[in-house]
């Protein structure tokens, strides 16, 4: 019987918060309602309203200022600059000319003046081979010259006295035209006399090995006492000179940049050219573009360029990796904006702007460059437009704002410079 009860009093309950929400919370709407589906008989024994105390009516919302409610954005008028039309390329820097040194002749190095990473100038001498042999052959050749000459002297004689003879038909034609002979020979030996010597000279000269060019010398290879031989393509040489000053850069930019690389090659005053140290900012040495290759690589897409360092203070090593930057122009009169008001999106970049009736609208750009916290646009805004570069994510195209100018010291931390470059 108890468990009957309960289960009727749950029921009841249940009935009842179903009648209160039915009605809206309005509990005598629903009490009307309940005694409305009892019995008359019961309906007449209960009382026609619920005993309630009295519920205040709620207050009337404050209302609320429009403005108050919009988000507060800070902004920036977009600006204008002549942009510098800068590439960027990765390149390496080489030498103008690099040389092997290696001998003329066969012989044992009696003297090495040669040392690692020596600095040299043309003619310097870097070794001394034995020259005993050449000498020797040289004092013989100035020997058999002397000889020659002095044949040469006696048949000059002997035709002047043949000719004179013969003049007074007491000598033949033939005994002079043999006298004739006899002196041309020895001409022609004391020709080849002299010659001999001048060879002699010359691998005389070979015995001492001299700097072809200036520059700075590698790691010698070659010490005293060794056997050198002469004339051999192979191997890896006495020592190597790589010239210093100057040196070229090579880097390679798309096929798209080809006649702005011409025209900044032709134009007076050809293109600066920058050079930084791979993963640094530091301008390690300020060049001019010098080449362009006369053909586009097929297989890439690019072309080669050159630019020429003086290096005078040897900042430059041949073979070093660089980052290059080159001057191609400039490009009057485009927009700039802080980085901050530019986001990524789906279709491509974009602004926030406010419009003169302080609502937001969603502008897309073309982004030219980036640099020291500023955006080239190519196309999508105009200059004097107040875009956002805070509170992006607290606003909606067509929502007003409340807007916050960026104050004097931030304006002018993030004002256009005179040129910016575009990579």
């Amino acid at each position: 019987m108890i468990r009957l009860l309960l289960v009727l009093l749950v029921a009841l309950a249940a009935g009842a918060g179903w009648l209160v929400q039915r009605h809206g919370g309005d509990t005598r709407a629903a009490w009307s309602t309940a005694r409305g589906a009892l019995p008359p008989a019961i309906a007449q024994a209960l009382p026609e309203h619920l005993p309630v105390a009295y519920v205040p009516p709620p207050a009337p919302a404050p209302v609320q200022n429009p403005a108050a409610a919009r988000p507060t954005v800070t902004t920036v008028a977009a600006g204008i600059t002549d942009l510098a039309l800068t590439r960027s390329a990765v390149g390496w820097v080489e030498p103008m000319a690099s040389v092997v040194v290696r001998p003329r002749i066969d012989g044992v190095i009696t003297e090495q003046l040669a040392r690692d990473g020596q600095v040299v100038k043309v003619g310097d001498v870097l070794y001394r081979l034995d020259d005993r042999e050449i000498r020797a052959q040289l004092a013989r050749d100035e020997a058999a010259l002397a000889r020659d000459q002095a044949t040469q002297v006696r048949t000059q004689n002997d035709v002047r006295r043949v000719g004179e003879l013969l003049s007074r038909n007491s000598a033949s034609q033939a005994q002079f035209d043999v006298a004739t002979a006899e002196a041309k020979v020895a001409a022609a030996n004391v020709a080849a006399s002299q010659a001999a010597i001048e060879a002699d000279k010359v691998r005389l000269d070979y015995t001492t090995v001299r700097a072809p060019i200036a520059g700075r010398l590698g790691r010698v290879l070659v010490t005293t006492g060794n056997l050198v031989k002469g004339n051999e393509s192979a191997g890896t040489g006495l020592v190597t000179i790589t010239q210093m000053r100057p040196l070229r850069a090579t880097f390679s930019l798309p096929e798209r940049d080809l006649d702005g690389l011409r025209t900044a090659l032709a134009r007076p005053g050809t293109a600066p050219v920058r050079v930084y140290p791979s993963g640094g900012e530091a301008v390690l040495a300020t060049g001019r573009l010098s080449f362009v290759d006369s053909s586009v690589d097929q297989a890439s897409g690019t072309v080669t360029a050159w630019a020429l360092f003086p290096n005078e203070d040897d900042r430059l090593w041949p073979g070093q990796y660089v980052r290059i930057e080159v001057d191609l122009g400039s490009r009057p009169g485009t927009v700039t904006v802080p980085q901050a008001a530019v986001q990524p999106g789906q279709e491509g970049s974009f602004v926030w702007v406010v419009r003169p009736d302080r609502t937001v609208e969603r502008r897309g750009v073309e982004v030219l460059a980036s640099r020291d916290g500023r955006a080239a646009l190519a196309q999508g805004l105009k200059t004097g437009e107040r875009v956002v570069v805070e509170g992006q994510f607290r606003v909606r195209p067509g929502l007003p704002v409340n807007e916050r100018p960026q104050d004097a010291t931030e304006a002018q931390a993030t004002a256009p410079r005179a040129a910016t470059r575009i990579e």
